[in-house]
């Protein structure tokens, strides 16, 4: 039986990537959640179970309207940036952004963990930022906050984790995606000069280091957050 995969925030580039990854494998059913329409999406919508949901709408309430709760692996790279930094932030602006970023994405992986139990295997990867080690950028103040709550992994996953479910948080660094280029006066070429690796990674590395730890490869590697981040 085919695993049954949910990528959130799956139209970034990373996610595109991932997607592409797990089901060129032919043994998973991806279900790849975003929220603008792009055409990589469209040239997808015949191979994967695509939902359209804006986080920001959702509550505890109606998330099962629009996820379900039997899925085996879970993936959140959803990257909402308001452009606020913390001089310009209310209160209104982070909670939108822990909400898209954190909070929806935590109770939908709530969700799926009474199956997951029950089936005995589960592989649930959530996603920070390098920014989180500096402090955030000047316009990624909430962005960088909201990645830091996702280092935060809950005493309960140590519970489970006999079950065969496993919970980790990769911190992604500099990689040559779309994000990157859309925030304000953000210098790319000083910014890479300052990794000791002194190159981007570009987003199918980061799938693919994602794919190990979120697959059924991946046998004694849980409750950590990994640096992915070219040595930073």
């Amino acid at each position: 039986m085919k695993k049954n995969v949910l990528i959130l925030g799956g139209s970034s580039d990373i996610g595109i990537e991932l997607t592409r990854k797990f089901l060129d494998k032919g043994i998973y059913k991806v279900n790849l959640h975003y929220n603008a329409n792009s055409k990589i999406i469209k040239n997808l919508k015949y191979k994967c179970n695509l939902i359209k949901a804006d986080l920001s709408s959702l509550n505890e309430k109606n998330i099962l309207k629009k996820f379900k709760n039997d899925y085996d692996i879970i993936i959140n790279l959803v990257g909402y940036i308001s452009g606020k930094s913390f001089e310009e932030f209310t209160t209104k602006s982070l909670e939108k952004t822990l909400k898209i970023n954190s909070f929806i994405p935590m109770l939908i992986i709530r969700k799926s963990l009474k199956k997951m139990i029950k089936k005995k295997w589960g592989r649930i990867v959530n996603s920070s930022s390098i920014g989180v080690k500096f402090g955030g950028g000047s316009k990624t103040f909430e962005y960088s906050l909201s990645k830091h709550l996702n280092e935060f992994i809950p005493s309960y996953f140590k519970k489970i984790a006999d079950k065969n479910i496993f919970y980790n948080t990769v911190k992604i660094g500099l990689t040559n995606t779309k994000i990157h280029k859309k925030i304000p006066n953000k210098n790319l070429i000083k910014r890479t000069k300052l990794l000791p690796i002194k190159k981007m990674a570009n987003p199918k590395d980061i799938a693919n280091y994602i794919f190990y730890i979120a697959s059924n490869k991946n046998q004694f590697i849980t409750n950590e957050v990994i640096n992915i981040t070219g040595g930073e």
